[in-house]
């Protein structure tokens, strides 16, 4: 039980060293010219797994995403969804993200989330059963009505019979619709 709360302090005390910075350059970025992108799009493009499961049938797998993003009002908040998919299945990834502007028309984001495996045993770039996800990445405006986002996906414990984590790195182009 000692060992759980420690755990828990730890996390914790990380969590809140990482997400602070966050919300303290969102209220600087108010406070200066516009930087970031409150973007909302639509975007498709590749995911590549990097890790293994260790069992039989459980190899990193390349395939496609299609991935969104809803800015929430004037706050550092965004829903998005993520979805990976292979020839053998999809995993159906939705989030909340916290924003944080890094230079004009681009935000860096940390986002967390579940993912859901349409047939679980089957390989997604995320594993093949359901998981907590979490994610970081960034989006930059490249043109009028074009972002390109890219980010890293960890899904805890998201391969069958096996305490392993899975990892998959994501990117494509968005088209902003707002």
């Amino acid at each position: 039980m000692q060992r759980l709360i420690k755990s828990f302090v730890t996390i914790s005390a990380l969590s809140s060293l990482v997400v602070a910075p966050l919300f303290i350059a969102a209220e600087q970025a108010s406070a200066q010219p516009q930087k970031g992108t409150d973007a909302s799009y639509v975007g498709v493009g590749v995911a590549a797994g990097v890790t293994n499961g260790g069992q039989v049938g459980q190899d990193a797998q390349f395939g496609g995403n299609a991935s969104g993003r809803l800015k929430l009002g004037p706050t550092p908040f965004s829903a998005r969804t993520q979805i990976l998919f292979t020839d053998q299945t999809t995993a159906i990834i939705p989030q909340v993200s916290v924003d944080a502007p890094i230079a004009k028309g681009t935000n860096a984001y940390f986002a967390a989330g579940y993912s859901f495996v349409e047939a679980n045993g089957k390989q997604t770039p995320l594993g093949d059963r359901d998981g907590v996800a979490l994610t970081a990445g960034v989006e930059s405006e490249v043109g009028k009505n074009f972002l390109l986002y890219s980010n890293a996906t960890v899904g805890m414990k998201t391969y069958q019979n096996s305490g392993t984590s899975a990892v998959s790195i994501q990117g494509g182009l968005g088209y902003r619709f707002k």
